[in-house]
């Protein structure tokens, strides 16, 4: 094309990719160069309707123009806010003209942002309320060695026998079995773990997504442990919102074009 296409690197080593001129044609090698692609994955793009289709030579060589470099650099900003199969749809929805389809895709993607926002809240607030001086209820004649009953335990959390039975078969309680009684006894482990699901079905969490929190817990030993994964979660979510914020400038950019 006789054309420089040298530009300043970006802070990853590569090239930072060169805004192209209007009217400038463009070969699958000039939109892969500087976001570090093939060019079999540009053509991979266009053929998955991420790009628009290209014009061809005579000879049967595809050609782009600056509005294919708008596309590949909006679908390149999706994929770290949406995930890569929400940011195809919106790319592929945009290029069918179904704009109020892929708003509707950003949409739901927002929202799921803030229900993974609330359950980092909620088990942030849940692990705060675990009060080690409250984690087990007080002796009494009806506890067992090194363990308290499902009676007392039920009492003390405010709730019937019959839910921590619920819980134990939803894997998120494990008392043993006192070895003459058979009766349930629950360590301080248990009480925890107890203490821990009953905060966040107060907060309308489902046994479901309690289960994996509380198997963390388990294998961590505590959840203090946890507080490094807690800040990785919170930093990615954040992370998640910023980018979501570049991949809407992309693509206004791309829909301007």
């Amino acid at each position: 094309m006789g054309q420089n296409l040298q530009s300043p690197q970006n802070h990853e080593g590569r090239r930072a990719p060169r805004t192209p001129r209007s009217g400038e044609r463009l070969r699958p090698v000039d939109l892969a160069r500087g976001h570090g692609l093939s060019t079999q994955a540009v053509r991979n793009y266009e053929e998955d309707g991420i790009l628009p289709a290209a014009a061809r030579t005579p000879h049967g060589y595809r050609t782009y123009t600056p509005l294919h470099a708008a596309a590949l650099r909006a679908f390149l900003a999706l994929v770290p806010a949406h995930g890569h199969p929400t940011a195809t749809a919106i790319m592929c929805a945009v290029n069918q003209g179904a704009v109020d389809d892929a708003f509707r895709l950003i949409d739901e993607s927002h929202a799921r942002l803030l229900d993974d926002r609330r359950t980092l809240q909620a088990v942030e607030r849940a692990l705060r309320d675990l009060d080690p001086s409250a984690a087990a209820p007080g002796p009494t004649a009806a506890d067992g060695p090194g363990g308290t009953f499902i009676g007392p335990l039920a009492q003390t959390l405010g709730i019937r026998p019959a839910t921590l039975r619920a819980w134990e078969r939803a894997g998120l309680v494990h008392p043993r079995r006192d070895a003459l009684t058979g009766y349930r006894v629950y360590e301080e482990a248990d009480v925890r773990d107890a203490r821990l699901t009953h905060q966040l079905r107060r907060g309308g969490y489902p046994l479901e997504q309690i289960a994996p929190l509380i198997r963390q817990v388990r294998e961590a030993g505590g959840p203090e442990p946890l507080e490094a994964a807690l800040g990785d979660w919170r930093a990615r979510l954040s992370a998640r919102g910023r980018a979501m914020l570049t991949g809407a400038a992309e693509l206004e950019a791309y829909l301007g074009g």
